[in-house]
């Protein structure tokens, strides 16, 4: 029996390139509206378990059911921003983000260009952009159709750090207009909290931990709660060398 307002559903989910196990027994469930983060070190799998979720790889063993069915192929759901904007240079702005679209194309462009503070910029072409202001396009043209499943694949990891926070910011913002559901991959903790409304680690293709992020929206992060739930995820992903192997079963923080 399906439960309801389950928008992605993960089972059994395994992902092998070769003899090399990237993804191993993967069982998560999503909520409608939810903002979940994935971390983990670098090589974890946590790109390519983002990668499954948007149909741009096929899963070894499992299953993936989004809104109750089983989809294989591309997740028509859903819609992906990279961490580089992949922009097409010989276009200008308008013209990739409304990408794809068959009516009223522009319009709808540059709407959501004024939505990322960027309508004074439809008729630029990319290269004068800078970094943030790119991956504010690629934001752009991922909301234009409207998905209602966002797929965030480190989108700020070559960002400076006031750009990022400001990114953090519109991202929240963007969510809690629309109520899409978004799932963020990342390897910086802090980010995951200032975003996600529940984390998830990811250690050698496994979830080993699955934490409810308890801080209010919008994000401070003055909060003084914010700090102590960085250092604890922080903390269980450090002491995972230090960590039994009967220690490593899944951990849920609530």
């Amino acid at each position: 029996m399906v439960e309801k307002n389950i928008i992605l559903e993960i089972s059994n989910l395994e992902k092998s390139f070769g003899q090399h196990h990237v993804l191993r027994n993967i069982n998560l469930k999503v909520h409608k509206g939810e903002f979940i983060a994935i971390v983990g070190k670098s090589g974890c799998g946590k790109s390519t378990l983002l990668r499954l979720l948007a149909g741009l790889e096929t899963a070894s063993d499992g299953k993936i059911y989004t809104d109750g069915e089983r989809f294989e192929g591309r997740n028509q759901l859903a819609k992906i921003m990279f961490q580089d904007g992949r922009l097409l240079p010989w276009k200008r702005v308008v013209q990739n983000v409304g990408l794809g679209l068959k009516t009223d194309w522009r319009q709808r462009a540059k709407k959501v260009l004024e939505q990322v503070g960027l309508a004074d910029r439809a008729n630029d072409w990319p290269y004068v952009l800078s970094g943030g202001q790119r991956q504010r396009v690629a934001l752009a043209r991922a909301l234009v159709h409207e998905p209602e499943i966002l797929l965030l694949d480190e989108p700020l990891g070559a960002l400076d750090a006031l750009t990022r926070i400001e990114m953090h910011q519109l991202i929240e913002d963007l969510w809690m207009e629309k109520k899409f559901t978004a799932v963020l991959v990342t390897h910086d903790v802090e980010e995951a909290v200032a975003l996600a409304n529940r984390v998830i680690l990811i250690e050698d293709g496994e979830i080993v931990m699955d934490h409810s992020i308890k801080l209010p929206y919008p994000r401070q992060r003055e909060h003084p709660l914010f700090a102590p739930t960085v250092s604890q995820i922080l903390n269980r992903i450090l002491k995972k060398d230090k960590m039994s192997t009967s220690d490593l079963r899944l951990t849920k923080i609530e």
